[in-house]
């Protein structure tokens, strides 16, 4: 199951900046924006491969980004580059650095894999990558299909995967449970 994601106040990290790509993983960012809203992860007809939730979202943050100056555009290309970032093949990170460098920075909605496959990808510019979302752990479902072709989740759980890791480098742990997942 994917991981659940939180997302984080960036505003400030983006202060100063004129530009900013928007990569989201549809899969983590997608499944965790529509379990915390308790709506549909994909709504196969009306919005194709594209979670709906985590589209709001990202329409909420580019125009709080807009409020401060800063121009954005979702970078939306390739069905696997769009449904998991930690699946890039070279040809498609090569694909996304050329779009990205006309950007001052890439905001990136996954998990520590995902930010870490757009690190490494833009590694020797001069473009800032932002975490946009962070991991909180990794969710149990069950997956529920409706007609016509909508897929939601129920009886989501978190399973922390911090607390033992976290303990040992100082971080806090996770303190989520299952009903704080939904809204």
């Amino acid at each position: 199951m994917p991981a659940h994601l939180e997302d984080r106040d960036i505003i400030s990290e983006v202060e100063g900046l004129n530009s900013a790509l928007i990569v989201a993983c549809n899969m983590c960012a997608g499944a965790s924006f529509a379990m915390k809203e308790n709506k549909p992860f994909i709504q196969f007809f009306s919005n194709f491969l594209t979670s709906p939730p985590l589209k709001r979202y990202i329409t909420k943050l580019q125009s709080q980004l807009k409020e401060k100056g800063v121009k954005t555009k979702w970078f939306k290309r390739g069905i696997i580059q769009k449904f998991f970032l930690c699946l890039w093949t070279s040809r498609q990170r090569m694909k996304f650095r050329q779009y990205a460098d006309t950007y001052e920075s890439v905001i990136v909605l996954g998990c520590d894999s995902a930010f870490k496959t757009v690190r490494d990808t833009m590694k020797g510019t001069d473009c800032k990558v932002i975490e946009g979302t962070e991991v909180a752990g990794v969710v149990n479902t069950e997956t529920r299909f409706d007609w016509p072709f909508n897929i939601s989740f129920e009886k989501s759980e978190l399973a922390t995967m911090c607390d033992q890791h976290c303990m040992q480098s100082g971080k806090k742990p996770h303190q989520k449970n299952a009903k704080e997942i939904s809204a």
